[in-house]
């Protein structure tokens, strides 16, 4: 199942606000619509996102109508200025747009065939796209050694293909120990407030026929102190260099009753996640989204008109309780700055 597709010089993409009660596939022929499908979560998820901003280039890059280098790279400019103002949080984003800038920018070259350029950019998001794959894939051998067989997962939001271009992160590690054969059961909290993990976490589930558990977000801790959880696996939207983590809201609490319970709390994500240039997770913005998130579910309200709310989309997780963070370059133990440098820089 592919989230993201380039096809008939348009992005393609499933629209997530629609699952799992309609399976719909849209398409942007602009930038201004991919970074709209962004902001308006149409797609989501740190790697997805990335590979929707890369694609979004693409489209800025054939629809302009530069005759010379300089005209084409400020049109490129402005458009990865508008995609980089849709949602602050996820470095794979602004990793992806720097990514795509510099594949045709590191000439020095002013004559260059503007055609040729634009090119390069489609190949070089496609890279991103294929790559993405390739490493989802890597990160769940690795993180399926952290898996025995009958464990019992809690796993929050949606780390799986719906939030990358296919296979996913966390759920991507669930989905290698499934298909290593070992008999495991998957609990999902339902991640409020726009329910990420009952929407589409359990759809994907359901697809793979992967044995699960849905359950409310407060029912976790219950869970833990009966014993019913062998190990907690979640994604991430950016890693600083100390560890610590900015995931979907939720996280953290999660963590912390994992410590209490003495259940193993793993982080999933690729490299492109991790923020060399914050020493810790305090320095990462935190996403606020509309308070209509909380005070309505699929469009019917639930709490009175005019309630005041505050609805971070992120939390932060000190590295302090991250057992170990899987990546496609191995598996990364405290202490977290030594070995993230080491590994990153591998």
């Amino acid at each position: 199942m592919r989230t993201i597709e380039w096809k008939e010089g348009k992005v393609f993409l499933i629209d997530q606000r629609k699952l799992p009660l309609k399976f719909e596939i849209i398409n942007c022929s602009t930038y201004q619509e991919v970074a709209e499908a962004i902001k308006k979560m149409k797609i989501r998820g740190a790697p997805a996102i990335g590979v929707a901003a890369a694609f979004g280039m693409v489209l800025a890059a054939y629809s302009s109508k530069a005759k010379n280098y300089e005209r084409f790279i400020k049109d490129m400019e402005e458009a990865k200025n508008c995609l980089a103002h849709t949602r602050p949080t996820a470095v794979n984003l602004f990793w992806a747009l720097d990514r795509t800038m510099k594949s045709i920018t590191v000439t020095t070259q002013r004559d260059v065939n503007i055609l040729k350029l634009k090119d390069i950019i489609l190949r070089e998001a496609k890279n991103i796209e294929q790559e993405d794959v390739e490493i989802n894939k890597t990160m769940g051998r690795y993180g399926s050694l952290l898996i025995k067989d009958g464990d019992k997962i809690l796993t929050h939001c949606n780390a799986g293909a719906l939030a990358t271009v296919d296979y996913g992160t966390a759920l991507g590690v669930i989905r290698t120990a499934f298909e290593d054969g070992k008999k495991i059961h998957v609990y999902i909290d339902e991640t409020r407030p726009i329910l990420q993990g009952a929407r589409l976490t359990a759809w994907e589930l359901m697809q793979d026929k992967i044995p699960f558990t849905l359950i409310t977000d407060n029912v976790a801790g219950f869970l833990m102190l009966k014993n019913k959880v062998n190990l907690v696996i979640v994604g991430a939207d950016r890693i600083a260099l100390n560890g610590d983590v900015v995931n979907k809201i939720g996280t953290y609490s999660l963590s912390v009753l994992a410590r209490e319970n003495s259940v193993p709390f793993y982080v999933t994500a690729p490299i492109s996640t991790f923020d060399l240039s914050l020493k810790s997770g305090e320095d990462i913005p935190i996403e606020e989204r509309d308070p209509k998130e909380v005070t309505h579910i699929l469009g019917k309200q639930i709490a009175p008109t005019g309630v005041k709310v505050f609805n971070p989309a992120f939390d932060l997780t000190p590295n302090r309780y991250v057992e170990a963070i899987i990546t496609e370059k191995g598996i990364i133990r405290k202490p977290y700055e030594k070995n993230i440098k080491l590994v990153v820089s591998m």
